[in-house]
């Protein structure tokens, strides 16, 4: 498919799915489905992690490859504002596959679905010719209280927890030939990549404090703040100045001067953090409770526009276009 990013293909799926259909309250095209489930809605989400796409031979061990495969779709999850409940796992794998690493992968899942309240009850088994994992996950939400992408307001603020592009970092710190994954802070880089955090109370919290709009940062910050925008139908102002960068990166900065901290933090995704939108005067309240309750900062970096204008006050104090770049597994 030449020429048609993620985008552009997603776009195309939802106009053949699209229509009503009983039960669902919001189709493709989100961070997951919502459907009717009784006095709650039920929140659906699948990922798919491909050997040689999602992640290289050899780059994790098979238990946080597990790991990793239960808290990317929890994400999705904590984007709605929902509460995981259930997870499925379809795992394709090449004959020669030994059996302790798929002990091992299987603990990586347990350990993950223990630690966000998600009971793995089921799936799929299957030959492939790279490694594949598909898991889908199942949530909920009362009724009336999931966010979606589609709600951001001219004059609500731009909000990102915790802090952007180590997950970026640690794949350039896995990549390396160097001995920088043996000091903390690669350590520290390599953790973000292999065991990222789904922010599921933050999620709520944010949802609790009247969060118009919400989407995870699984594929950089300016391209995701993208798609929340085009759902929204609104633009954004971001300020350069006030986008968290994780600190280690300065260190990777002095063995490796050609890293872009910047760079890592808008484009390398992978990072699971929410961005969200909220009336201005809910930001305060509601970064002083996250810090409470979880010891995770919310930075206010922009506001939302009228107009569907993507921009960026730089460094020099002028707006610029804001270039919405990420990854694409089509580009």
């Amino acid at each position: 498919m030449p020429d048609v990013t993620e985008d552009d293909l997603v776009a195309s799926i939802r106009r053949i799915l699209s229509g009503d259909l009983p039960g669902v309250v919001l189709g493709p095209g989100d961070d997951a489905a919502l459907v009717e489930m009784g006095d709650r809605l039920g929140i659906l989400t699948t990922d798919m992690l491909v050997e040689g796409i999602d992640f290289e031979p050899g780059m994790f061990s098979a238990r946080d490859l597990g790991y990793r495969a239960i808290a990317v779709n929890v994400s999705d999850v904590a984007a709605m504002a929902g509460s995981p409940r259930f997870a499925l796992v379809a795992l394709g794998m090449p004959k020669e596959t030994d059996l302790a690493w798929v002990v091992e992968l299987f603990g990586g899942l347990r350990e993950a679905a223990d630690e966000y309240a998600t009971a793995v009850v089921g799936g799929d088994l299957s030959r492939a010719s790279e490694i594949t994992i598909s898991v889908t996950v199942t949530g909920e939400a009362p009724q009336g209280r999931a966010v979606t992408r589609s709600g951001a307001r001219p004059g609500d603020r731009v909000v990102v927890t915790g802090s952007l592009g180590a997950a970026a970092g640690g794949l350039i710190v896995a990549r390396s030939r160097r001995h920088d994954a043996g000091t903390e802070w690669g350590r520290e880089l390599l953790a973000a990549l292999s065991r990222p955090v789904a922010r599921v109370g933050e999620g709520q919290t944010l949802g609790q404090f009247g969060a118009t709009a919400m989407i995870d940062v699984s594929d950089g910050l300016f391209l995701d703040l993208k798609r929340l925008c085009v759902a929204s139908a609104r633009g954004v102002l971001i300020r350069q100045r006030d986008v968290p960068i994780h600190p280690a990166l300065r260190e990777l900065t002095r063995v490796q001067p050609d890293v872009d901290p910047f760079g890592l933090a808008t484009e390398g995704g992978e990072d699971f953090e929410l961005i969200a939108t909220l009336p201005e005067d809910r930001v305060g309240p509601a970064a002083a409770t996250m810090r409470e309750r979880f010891g995770t900062p919310l930075t206010d970096i922009g506001e939302i526009l009228e107009s569907p204008a993507l921009a960026m006050t730089g460094s020099d104090g002028e707006e610029h276009p804001l270039e919405p770049r990420g990854w694409d597994h089509f580009a």
